[in-house]
């Protein structure tokens, strides 16, 4: 225990901060201190964004030098630090008093619950070393439990009003931020801990913060501690509201081809003055795919009139639905009437590029403008920019307004023609497509139960249409069929889809069912293994192999099929290489 009206020894100094001696220093983590190694991330993300005058709130102070460093040198208005482990606050505030600091930052053995449900205190389990010490109790490692007090993050929040946080709470930040409103926070330094809850955990975090308009700073950023900012520019579409569901109009915008061909890219939109339009960038994932363009070169065509932003136009068929219609819900808002509707390309090369089923879509929301694609930078007299409403992650619910133009417009004139068991499949594309092994087999089994194969690449979107309305039971090979169905489809339809790949694109198939059409779909994931094209391969291309007597059992159990005819059978190892050749491998687990 420290004694009153006694100077500590000083054993380390950072930064201008003199660290006194304890128990919780030995001769590495001193030497650590003293070079500036130790929490060094967090310190140089921590002096990079608070600014003089600020309100800092620190979680997980550990032996406190890190807010002390803040306190001393970013000259804030106010610290306040929280920190679960009773055994370090003495020295926490010796440091404190050592440094002059005590009436810049205060200290408290609590726990900050973010959740409504928070109990007033909850087990800490201490260990050897302070640093291993956490909320979660993963491990084997001995541990003394001690029980610690809890006090409100919104009440914290409320009273203090952060302006940066830095969070160091040892597995506990996805727990945290899973119930945290972070609105009114400038800037978060943030140390994740994937060994508590794995990389999906960290991916977790970092969405969150991505999603609440928080951008890392490179420089000041690692894999494991991110410093970042949040800027209501870059705040993403989200499907309750926001920005996705405003419309701006901006005069004389400049409408530039993207310069490059990655997923993420230069192009878009510039306010006429040149500053970027946010709110024209289309966004996947929490994640800005276009970027603020540079300033056309040289002379730029100019286009008369009012058109309607449309975002980036894909040739892909199911990138199209769920990315490229996502602001046509602005046709049901529109004060003025419009000249047409406005894309750019997804790649340069190919600008001006409009297909039959683009046009087709456009037709069966009911507007007969022209739709362009352009092939050159061009200034737009007057251009209309709707939020993104609907798109992949977490738009793929769709915003309300562009739900109920799709159910208000699309395809109502459409009647229903078709068979009442279809089954939707893959089997006559390209290799390059994404396929499944064994689909023919699984279509000869399915025409004995009755079912029509319906090829949609085959058809129009009309065609496509009624087909799907005149379903009553539906499986289908997973895929961007399933999105056009989504948009169609009834709630006492049933709908099996039959999974060809380890990805997440089966999760959005099933929400963008169920957000649109009310249509809760079986999910059947019966593959033996995956084989991929040889090296380096993209999942979409992936051929899963299917388990066709488990795949049997499930639609027998779902009530798509009855118990007649003969037990289905997998290929053989001959068949699947009469199908795939030398030229495919068998594909690694994805955990």
């Amino acid at each position: 225990m420290i004694e009153a009206n006694k100077t500590p020894s000083v054993a380390a100094e950072c930064h201008g901060v003199r660290v006194p001696q304890s128990p919780f220093l030995n001769d590495r983590r001193i030497q650590r201190i003293n070079a500036g190694r130790y929490e060094g991330q967090e310190i140089a993300g921590a002096l990079a964004v608070i600014r003089p005058g600020d309100r800092v709130l620190e979680m997980g102070a550990g032996l406190g030098l890190v807010g002390a460093i803040a306190a001393h040198k970013a000259e804030p208005e106010a610290v306040l630090s929280f920190e679960a482990n009773p055994s370090l606050i003495p020295h926490i505030r010796a440091l404190y008093d050592l440094n002059g600091l005590k009436d810049k930052i205060t200290v408290r053995n609590q726990l900050v619950i973010s959740a409504s449900d928070r109990p007033e205190q909850l087990p800490f389990h201490l260990r050897n070393s302070f640093l291993g010490s956490s909320l979660i109790n993963s491990d084997t490692r001995e541990t003394t439990e001690v029980g610690v007090p809890t006090t409100s993050y919104s009440e914290v929040r409320r009273t203090f009003r952060p302006d940066v946080l830095l969070i160091d709470i040892e597995g506990g930040e996805l727990e945290f931020l899973r119930h945290a409103s972070l609105d009114g926070l400038r800037a978060v330094v943030i140390e994740f801990h994937p060994e508590a809850y794995g990389r999906e955990g960290m991916r977790e975090c970092k969405r969150i913060l991505e999603r609440a308009g928080f951008r890392k700073w490179p420089d000041y950023s690692t894999r494991l501690v991110w410093t970042c900012t949040f800027d209501p520019a870059e705040r993403p579409p989200m499907p309750d509201g926001g920005w996705s569901t405003e419309i701006t109009t901006l005069d004389n915008a400049l409408v530039q081809l993207p310069e490059s061909d990655g997923l993420v890219q230069p192009g878009g939109v510039l306010q006429g003055d040149g500053r970027p339009c946010p709110q024209a960038a289309l966004w996947r994932n929490g994640r800005a795919l276009t970027t603020p363009p540079q300033m056309p070169k040289g002379p730029v065509a100019k286009l008369e009139g009012n058109w309607l932003w449309g975002g980036v136009l894909w040739l892909h068929f199911g990138h199209f639905l769920v990315e490229s219609t996502s602001r046509l819900w602005a046709l049901d808002h529109l004060d003025d009437e419009i000249d047409g509707i406005l894309f750019a390309p997804k790649r340069a090369r190919h600008g001006g590029q409009v297909s039959g089923y683009h046009r087709e879509f456009l037709d069966l929301l009911g507007c007969d403008k022209p739709l362009i694609c352009i092939d050159a930078p061009v200034q737009v007299e007057r251009l209309i920019v709707p939020g993104q409403g609907f798109g992949l992650g977490s738009l793929i619910t769709g915003t309300a307004p562009y739900r109920a133009t799709i159910a208000r417009r699309f395809a109502k004139d459409i009647a229903s023609k078709g068979p009442e068991k279809l089954y939707i499949s893959r089997s006559k594309l390209s290799a390059g497509h994404g396929k499944l092994l064994g689909e023919e087999a699984l279509e000869t089994q399915l025409a004995a139960q009755g079912y029509t194969i319906f090829h949609p690449e085959k058809h129009g979107l009309r065609a496509q249409i009624e087909v799907y309305k005149a379903a009553k039971q539906i499986i289908a090979a997973e895929g961007s069929a399933l999105h056009l169905l989504a948009m169609v489809a009834r709630p006492e339809q049933q709908v099996a889809i039959v999974v060809r790949r380890p990805s997440s694109a089966t999760r959005g198939l099933e929400q963008h069912l169920q957000s649109f059409a009310g249509i809760t779909a079986v999910t059947l994931c019966h593959l033996t293994r995956s084989w991929k094209p040889l090296g380096k391969a993209k999942s979409r291309l992936w051929m899963g192999e299917l388990d066709m007597p488990a795949l049997q059992d499930s639609l027998q159990a779902t009530g798509f099929i009855d118990g007649s005819g003969p037990r289905w059978a997998n290929l053989s190892p001959a068949d699947v290489h009469a199908r795939l050749g030398d030229q495919f491998e068998i594909a690694p687990e994805k955990g």
